[in-house]
């Protein structure tokens, strides 16, 4: 018998290129984007007119309002598959909640703070329904979604009558066709540089007091000065067109929330630990059944937001909202580092893989592609992106 053993010369270089795919894979996606914005904006250039349509502030608006919805599904999602469970229900429960919202608002004109109320709870009840399935009754979350998918889709049918309800009043509408003043999304960019600012100076204090690595000066300057300019860039360019949307920020502050609770909290921790590994965890005392059940609330909260905002964009309530959208947001994820394995995961990793994901569907709209081809180019970049994982687990390790 005969082994085949990596020649000293290959084995280590393979285990830095894993190390660096592991380790800048933020980095490498934020790369894409670029070349997939130069690419559709090259294709989309008008020379009659000297501009690029993919690449003007509206299209730019109207990607990020597009990509917002499916952010809030990601962001939940990431949870969840960190947890080593999958959620296939999300879509068909955003589409019920949004039906619930045009039905409430519409049909039995409640107001603004009580149909928000009431599809908020709803949202949360369900995902803890779900999570008392799998966690607590131990049928498996595949199946619990796969039969919440189902459900939900046919209760959104039910309730609604098959029909469209329309029009929503002005005030829900507002949440997600509304834009920030331009002087508000100006004082917003500024708090939020600063705080991130201050959060890297006390991160950097932090591991300093307690002997850790970190980087030098210089270069954690350098990551706040792009940091900087890229939250410059976003602003002054939806400031150019009618400013910052209001679901994009309703996004970027699920976005913050969610990072300290993953990053900073012991419930997040305990996440991260029950999809590392399970047992260990539950020796070490920590109720894991609760701790998954509660990342399932934090799933139908986002699908709550989801189904507010897509109800609130189209200004109607549709029977067929949602469909689909448990497989963008699984693929945001997975696109964004999530790791299928569970245990790895960021929610800004799955937002950059939203990103990705909109831009994409923008760009082949834009040009005429045919849908299909569309689903096909989605469904490569799904299995490239969790090959990635497989290449980049024995960094990990």
């Amino acid at each position: 018998m005969t082994l085949s053993i990596p020649t000293p010369s290959t084995a280590p270089a393979k285990r830095d290129f894993r190390r660096l795919i592991a380790e800048y894979k933020i980095v490498a996606l934020l790369l894409v984007i670029a070349i997939i914005w130069a690419f559709f904006g090259a294709l989309t250039y008008d020379h009659s007119l000297g501009v690029s349509e993919f690449l003007t502030a509206r299209n730019f608006s109207n990607l990020l309002r597009q990509m917002a919805i499916t952010g809030m599904l990601a962001s939940g999602m990431v949870f969840v598959i960190v947890a080593g469970e999958i959620d296939l229900s999300v879509g068909s429960l955003l589409g019920l909640l949004g039906g619930v919202t045009a039905v409430l608002d519409v049909w039995w004109g409640w107001p603004l703070y009580g149909t928000v109320a009431a599809v908020v709870l709803l949202g949360v009840a369900a995902g803890l329904l779900v999570g008392w399935l799998v966690a607590y009754v131990g049928i498996p979350s595949f199946i619990v979604t796969l039969g919440g998918m189902l459900a939900f889709r046919g209760a959104v049918l039910g309730i609604t009558g098959g029909i469209t309800i329309a029009p929503v009043h002005t005030d829900l509408r507002f949440i997600g066709q509304g834009y920030l003043p331009e002087s508000i999304g100006s004082i917003l960019a500024v708090v939020l540089f600063a705080l991130l600012a201050f959060l890297a100076f006390r991160t950097r204090a932090g591991r300093v007091k307690h002997k850790l690595p970190v980087s030098s000066k210089p270069v954690e300057i350098l990551k706040l000065v792009i940091t900087g300019a890229v939250i410059a860039g976003f602003v002054v360019t939806l400031n150019s067109y009618q400013g910052v949307p209001v679901p994009v920020l309703v996004l970027l502050v699920i976005l913050g929330v969610f990072t300290v609770i993953g990053d900073r909290t012991v419930f997040g921790r305990r996440i991260y630990a029950v999809g590392s590994n399970l047992e260990a965890t539950r020796l070490s005392g920590v109720n894991v059944n609760m701790v998954k059940m509660m990342v399932w609330g934090l799933m139908g909260l986002m699908c709550a937001f989801a189904g507010l905002t897509t109800t609130a964009r189209l200004a109607a309530g549709t029977p067929s909202a949602g469909f689909g959208g448990e497989l963008d947001a699984i693929a945001s994820c997975f696109i964004g580092g999530t790791s299928m394995r569970g245990g790895i995961g960021s929610v800004i990793g799955a937002l950059v893989g939203a990103v990705i994901m909109a831009s994409l569907d923008n760009g082949m709209s834009m040009l005429g592609i045919d849908t299909f081809w569309q689903q096909i180019t989605k469904g490569i970049i799904l299995v490239a992106a969790v090959w990635l994982d497989i290449v980049t687990s024995g960094s990990q390790r």
